[in-house]
């Protein structure tokens, strides 16, 4: 089979041929029509991820047909018996077992779901990882509901996105942040209802005077300006957490999290249960993911180019078969 992979740390991705997957039990082949790109796999090809492996076939978020069906793929695998958090055990597809970036992958039957039929391959395959890491910050840890103001950071990102449109979903009046005016803009497009720009230093204060404070807040960030979302979280407000892209937290007044009786909740991915909820939600309300742009697999450095400039709204989607 045709596979993107990638032999060690800042080296080019290489197309080669390679022999088809090994399967376990349990296992069954799914032949990939398109894996979309997360941030994963580019912090992976640059060496800022835990337990390497190399060579390595990457890609977590994969559509394709199984036994006939058309199908995406849970990339999160052995999440274990208790819902609060994952095992020891628990895996994400595309490391340490190969991705998708590849004509053809191994995956636990239990990973496999028929996709809702409004969707293309193409869009289905941008939701797995980034919908359930977003499902399950806003519904299953901050348990956002229609009554609240919910303020997302970072829009442009797959998880910002899937967590907007969610929000909306439920009905909930959503606002955002950014680095670009362009991005703002296009959440507003979207639904959301006004954002910032978190480059003037004073955000949280013009913030605050025109909207308020919030009752969630799903943040990826971390870094200098996690003190600035303690500020404008309502008293009782929830802020879910799900990655540190900024790094660690700075100039944090411990007293404002007591006083305000804040939550803050740390969330990683999604259990089976939060997947199929996901899904659900999916269906239901027929959301579409926010495509970025497509690239063929012969173009995958491009494509982590692109993502490496940041400039993306939206996913990033690999056609395998091109």
């Amino acid at each position: 089979m045709r596979a993107a992979i990638l032999e060690g740390v800042n080296q080019s991705f290489k197309i080669n041929n390679t022999e088809d997957p090994q399967l376990h039990d349990g296992q069954v082949i799914v032949d990939v029509k398109y894996c979309a790109l997360n941030h994963r796999d580019l912090w992976i090809s640059l060496g800022q991820y835990a337990g390497l492996k190399f060579p390595i076939i990457l890609g977590s978020d994969i559509s394709g047909v199984s036994e006939g069906e058309n199908v995406f793929i849970n990339p999160s695998y052995q999440w274990g018996a208790d819902s609060r958090f994952q095992s020891n055990d628990f895996q994400i597809l595309g490391l340490p077992s190969n991705g998708g970036l590849a004509e053809k992958v191994a995956v636990y039957k239990s990973q496999i779901h028929a996709f809702p039929k409004h969707l293309s391959f193409i869009e289905a395959s941008a939701i797995p990882l980034a919908g359930l890491t977003a499902y399950r910050a806003l519904c299953s840890r901050a348990n956002a509901k229609a009554s609240d103001k919910v303020f997302i950071s970072g829009i442009g990102g797959g998880v910002a996105l899937f967590a907007l449109q969610f929000a909306l979903s439920l009905g909930c009046e959503v606002f955002v942040s950014s680095s670009s005016d362009d991005k703002i803009e296009k959440a507003i497009s979207l639904g959301a209802k006004s954002g910032i720009n978190y480059n003037d230093d004073q955000w949280n204060k013009k913030f605050l005077a025109n909207h308020g404070g919030m009752d969630v807040i799903i943040d990826g960030a971390g870094g200098k300006d996690f003190s600035k979302l303690i500020k404008i979280c309502n008293p009782g407000g929830r802020i879910s957490l799900y990655g540190a892209t900024q790094g660690a937290w700075e100039g944090l007044v411990v007293q404002q999290i007591f006083w305000k009786q804040l939550s803050i909740l740390g969330s990683t991915m999604g259990s089976d249960e939060d997947f199929a909820k996901m899904v659900s939600l999916i269906d239901y309300n027929k959301i579409r993911p926010v495509i970025d742009s497509v690239f063929p697999l012969n173009q995958i450095n491009e494509a982590i180019d692109h993502m490496a400039k940041g400039k993306q709204f939206g996913k990033i989607v690999i056609d395998i078969t091109a």
